[in-house]
């Protein structure tokens, strides 16, 4: 698994690489059911702390993302198919909009780009 980590940017390196792993889960490059490298495996492969890794890891579980356990290895979860979005997410991007639109953009501009960066995503 290839991530790509900006040592020099302001977000946390474990951020970044759960960022990058629900991404690609969004996108169809990790498949339900499919294992996800241990946490040696990765921290070995990214050049960070193992620790680094499992906090990425746990916070991939408690959002229901991925599951497993220390013996059995970590795998991407099956989508439960609720259409009840996780209310953290809600107002995560509920902000990030009311960001955009007191930058200056319209309703109109907000909703294209929406839709424009949903299009990049392949897997929906």
């Amino acid at each position: 698994m290839l991530l790509q980590l900006d040592f020099s940017t302001a977000t946390p390196i474990y951020q970044q690489i759960r960022d990058q792993i629900v991404r690609g889960i969004a996108e169809g490059e990790l498949a339900p059911g499919e294992r996800l490298p241990t946490v040696r495996a990765l921290a070995s492969e990214c050049g960070v702390n193992a620790m680094t890794v499992s906090k990425a890891y746990q916070l991939l579980k408690q959002e229901g993302h991925v599951r497993g356990d220390r013996r059995g290895g970590t795998f991407v979860c099956e989508p439960d198919g609720s259409s009840d979005p996780n209310p953290g997410i809600v107002d995560a991007l509920r902000m990030r909009l009311a960001e955009l639109v007191a930058g200056g953009m319209s309703g109109k501009e907000v909703l294209a780009l929406c839709e424009r960066l949903l299009d990049e995503i392949a897997y929906r």
